[in-house]
């Protein structure tokens, strides 16, 4: 019995299994796949997670940053998705974003984001 691929229908070697004649059909199955479904909530939350971590990574150069608001808000930041928080002996909050968390602060009339790591003792 022959056995077509399922995304460009050419003809399947290989292990009884397999559905697809190489990586790149796969891949590319996969995606058109994905880029029909709807995006679910999850999907929505995840994405602008992972867009808020790369914004405070490509920010963060040294430990400690901090960035004009609207600097952040221009690569997509939104700062009403994070993953956990953090509330120092001052009982500033400072939310997090995996690794990197944000603080935000009035400086000199301008709205501003303290980039900062996470560190163990935050754990505690």
């Amino acid at each position: 019995m022959e056995r077509l691929c399922l995304s460009c229908n050419k003809t399947i070697e290989g292990r009884i299994d397999k559905l697809f004649c190489s990586p790149y059909c796969k891949s590319s199955y996969h995606y058109i796949k994905n880029r029909n479904e709807k995006r679910t909530r999850f999907n929505i939350v995840n994405e602008q997670l992972k867009r808020n971590r790369n914004v405070l990574q490509h920010f963060h150069k040294a430990g400690k940053a901090t960035i004009i608001q609207s600097e952040l808000f221009n690569k997509g930041f939104d700062p009403n998705y994070f993953t956990n928080y953090w509330k120092n002996r001052k009982n500033d909050v400072y939310l997090f974003c995996y690794e990197y968390g944000f603080l935000s602060i009035n400086e000199s009339t301008k709205k501003k984001y303290l980039i900062i790591d996470w560190q163990e003792y935050m754990e505690k």
